[in-house]
């Protein structure tokens, strides 16, 4: 994702948003009055959510310009203060080539992994019935085994704070293809990831997980996950526009959104999503005043009117802290994941497919929620926190704390990586694109690169920064000999940020594997151009010997290499093989660094025999040895990624 430019100041937003957007500027409500604008564009005195006219009045500032600045086509906006829907609106097309304009009751969105929150809560009815034991060893109430890696076993607990341990693996997740849908007892053991840490030491967002919890929610309820959900959720809440089924069902057709992209100039509508076989993670569609529903019954303690999805106890406990890497910032409730800004705590959860951005955020001391939800690829800019920022911003005004002194700076600064990746497949490679680089500015504060552009921070207590704001954002943890050994962010307490060593950096990697490329491809050229000399002069276009041996060696080395790049990019051209169960792609692709580290290593043993033997030229003899250690440097940075061989 790339860097997200500064939203426009709330001023901005209210009273130029409405006339700068012009090609989206159909609503799904009534636009907000004159009166109703002069109440919203007044100063906001009080803190917190005030009158329905000034929210709309702002909401219609900030969305506008939003969808503008990042051209998104259709939007949704909810929001819920004192047990009752305050606000819902539609913002844009949710049919653009059609004019259809999106319904906050009735237009369906993508919400992808808020879908998570309603496993959660079907998981914790089953608790309350006494027939899911958080506790006990998940394989209890499955019909595939999950390793005993570690003596501990994987329970339900770990699943609802997303510290089972697990590494993550993106494939075979999404298709545009009913046909490819999986059923989930077949899926889950066929693409179960490895256990890399200790159970409930570390968060680390997992899909496999939440959609093995809904699977036992099948298994133990006797019931479809599907059926479940419609019958103990959506039936009771009257969340009539709301589905998990894949395919949509027919009867929910005429009110789906499209997805879209923004390509050349223009919306460009995308296929379907679906979540192949792990739905209880992110396979749900609902509208904005059905999620609104979704938030007053939990804001009230698991009840909505007369229907009571959760006791208050129950309820009470899924909004609790139960895991936090760092008691200072925000961690886990039993589903829910926390979320820390203006001298609030919040509860929520974000929901992304390719082509819907969502969020959902709760504010219980305020009895407050808001939801928002955008349709167009470039939404995922604006619904992680530029518009929760925003809304705060303007309804919790936050003076801010003082600063700490902080000695050594310096040893907080170097290489991070999340720890949400993998570690036994060629999915690390996506790391070497995914490296959060921490760096000290100035005597008293660190800068850290995220995807919402660079964040300065200053020391507020012992190993812990805050923004600008002086709230708690990035909390440290050094081991025995005060060495950093991780960093955690208060705004993605779902996973770690790991500190690198010198020698794992990924722009380390990125430099070594470039400049090989660079080499390999000098080789190739050289080694071509010799060999059309050679045969325009009719000699030979090698020496004799080990330097020639080794020349020819390093040189269809270096072509194997050559060659691994063009496959790499060919693979990458099919981004959905590539993440499938079969990328044959790449695994052509892989044969060539195997040849390629081979034939260097070959290369490698006589230009040792060729400085033995005093063969050819001083420079000659050095530049094969440039050659063959770029080479096997290239080969070792290809396998700290796993890229040598076939890690599958």
């Amino acid at each position: 994702m790339v860097n997200v430019t500064k939203l426009r100041t709330t001023l901005f937003a209210t009273t130029v948003g409405l006339a700068a957007w012009t090609p989206l500027s159909l609503m799904g409500q009534q636009a907000a009055t004159a009166e109703d604008t002069t109440v919203a564009v007044a100063a906001q005195e009080a803190r917190g959510i005030g009158h329905r006219a000034e929210l709309e009045a702002f909401l219609d500032g900030l969305m506008l310009a939003q969808m503008s600045d990042k051209n998104v086509a259709g939007a949704i906006v909810s929001v819920v203060k004192d047990g009752e829907v305050f606000f819902a609106k539609g913002y844009g097309y949710a049919d653009v080539a059609n004019g259809t304009p999106v319904d906050p009751e009735t237009t369906l969105f993508r919400i992808g992994s808020i879908s998570k929150l309603f496993t959660w809560t079907a998981v914790m009815q089953l608790v309350e019935q006494g027939r899911i034991d958080l506790d006990a060893d998940v394989n209890t109430y499955l019909d595939f085994e999950i390793p005993a890696t570690y003596d501990e076993p994987i329970t339900m607990w770990h699943f609802l704070t997303h510290t089972p341990g697990l590494e993550e693996d993106g494939r075979d997740l999404f298709t545009t293809d009913p046909d490819h849908m999986a059923p989930m007892g077949e899926w889950l053991p066929a693409h179960m990831p490895s256990r890399v840490r200790l159970p409930g030491t570390f968060s680390s967002y997992s899909n496999w997980g939440t959609a093995t919890a809904g699977y036992i929610v099948e298994r133990v309820s006797g019931m479809s996950y599907d059926d479940y959900l419609e019958e103990h959720l959506f039936e009771p809440l009257a969340m009539a526009y709301t589905t998990a089924r894949q395919p949509l069902p027919e009867r929910f057709a005429e009110h789906m959104s499209k997805g879209y992209g923004w390509e050349g100039g223009a919306f460009v509508e995308k296929d379907w999503e679906i979540v192949t076989g792990a739905a209880p993670a992110g396979s749900m569609s609902a509208s904005a005043v059905d999620m609104a529903y979704w938030m007053l019954a939990h804001l009230e303690g698991g009840r909505l009117g007369e229907a009571q999805i959760l006791s208050p106890e129950t309820a009470q406990a899924m909004y609790s802290r139960q895991f936090s890497h760092d008691d200072r910032i925000p961690g886990w409730g039993l589903g829910f994941y926390e979320k820390s800004s203006h001298g609030l705590r919040m509860i929520g959860h974000g929901g992304d497919t390719q082509w819907f951005h969502s969020d959902l955020t709760l504010i219980p001391s305020e009895n407050v929620g808001f939801f928002v939800s955008y349709n167009t690829g470039s939404g995922g800019q604006l619904s992680f926190l530029p518009f929760r920022k925003a809304f705060l911003d303007h309804y919790y005004p936050f003076e801010g704390i003082a600063a700490a002194e902080v000695e050594d700076l310096d040893r907080f600064a170097g290489s991070y990586l999340f720890n949400r990746t993998s570690y036994t497949t060629f999915q690390k490679a996506l790391n070497l694109t995914g490296n959060l680089p921490i760096q000290v500015v100035g005597d008293s504060a660190l800068a850290i690169g995220t995807p919402f552009g660079e964040m300065r921070l200053k020391p507020i207590d012992d190993l812990l920064f805050g923004d600008a704001n002086g709230e708690p954002t990035v909390a440290f943890r050094t081991d025995e000999r005060g060495g950093v050994t991780h960093a955690f962010l208060s705004f993605a307490p779902m996973m770690a940020l790991e500190k690198q060593s010198a020698l794992a950096s990924p722009p380390l990697h990125q430099f070594l594997l470039g400049a090989g490329f660079v080499v390999f491809a000098l080789i190739v050229v050289g080694g071509v151009l010799r060999w059309s000399r050679a045969r325009r002069e009719e000699r030979p276009g090698e020496p004799g010997g080990a330097l020639g041996t080794g020349r020819r060696m390093a040189g269809w080395g270096a072509f194997a290499n050559v060659l691994f790049l063009a496959g790499v990019v060919f693979a990458a051209s099919d981004p959905q093989s590539l993440m499938s169960d079969s990328p044959w792609r790449l695994y052509i692709a892989l044969l060539f660094p195997v040849l390629g580290v081979l034939l260097m290593l070959g290369g490698a043993w006589f230009t040792l025999q060729a400085w033995r033997q005093s063969g050819g030229t001083f420079w000659e003899r050095l530049r094969l040895t440039v050659s063959v250690t770029a080479g096997l440097v290239f080969a070792w940075s290809l396998h700290t990624f796993n890229l040598l061989g076939w890690r599958f």
